[in-house]
């Protein structure tokens, strides 16, 4: 598996029938485990026979098979998740029972087979680790900072014009931080520092 991991751009949902028993997928972008379980809470049909579910949010994860037997469905939902490179994504997979019974491993089947299709034909992108820092730099240095942002896949959230210069606050890529830092040193002559602020 590759090492960068997605998330869903929009909802996505998806719906087979498995021997006369309807399943839809419904998934979702979630950030927080509460965002998660929200979302859990609204897709849920409660005339279904089951609604069960899975999230991962980096390494906080949950599942639930909502009455069926243990390890049928909400596990198979998790590993349909990491099986896709997904993070901070929530999917529900609801059945209506269709009369026939499936066994165990034909449930493992339908519920990670649901979900994993659902998330294999959804919009995503990929999630980049990212950093706030900030640092001053004189007005001459600017347009050359500016020009350079976009290949950095650096944004401004702020600037505040202070004495002969500015202090600006950028969220930048994890992985281009130290591209960013020679790029201030060369542009203040080693004047001055990137701070950094947080991590998300």
């Amino acid at each position: 598996m590759s090492d960068v991991l997605y998330t869903l751009t929009a909802p996505a949902r998806f719906a087979q029938e498995v021997r006369k028993s309807s399943f839809v997928a419904n998934a979702a972008s979630c950030a927080t485990p509460q965002a998660a379980l929200a979302f859990i809470a609204a897709s849920g049909d409660a005339a279904a026979t089951h609604n069960c579910w899975a999230y991962r949010i980096g390494q906080q994860y949950r599942f639930s098979d909502d009455g069926e037997p243990a390890g049928t469905a909400g596990k198979p939902i998790l590993a349909a998740i990491d099986g896709q490179g997904m993070d901070q994504t929530a999917v529900v997979v609801t059945r209506w029972f269709g009369g026939i019974k499936l066994g165990a491993g034909g449930l493992v089947r339908a519920y990670g087979g649901c979900a994993a299709e659902c998330l294999r034909t959804a919009a995503k992108q990929p999630l980049i680790e990212t950093m706030e820092v900030e640092f001053a730099l004189p007005f001459a240095s600017l347009p050359l900072l500016h020009a350079r942002l976009a290949e950095m896949g650096a944004n401004k959230t702020g600037e505040t014009f202070v004495g002969d210069g500015a202090l600006i606050r950028l969220r930048v890529p994890a992985s281009r931080l130290s591209d960013l830092r020679d790029l201030v040193r060369n542009l203040s002559r080693g004047r001055a520092q990137v701070r950094l602020l947080d991590s998300v």
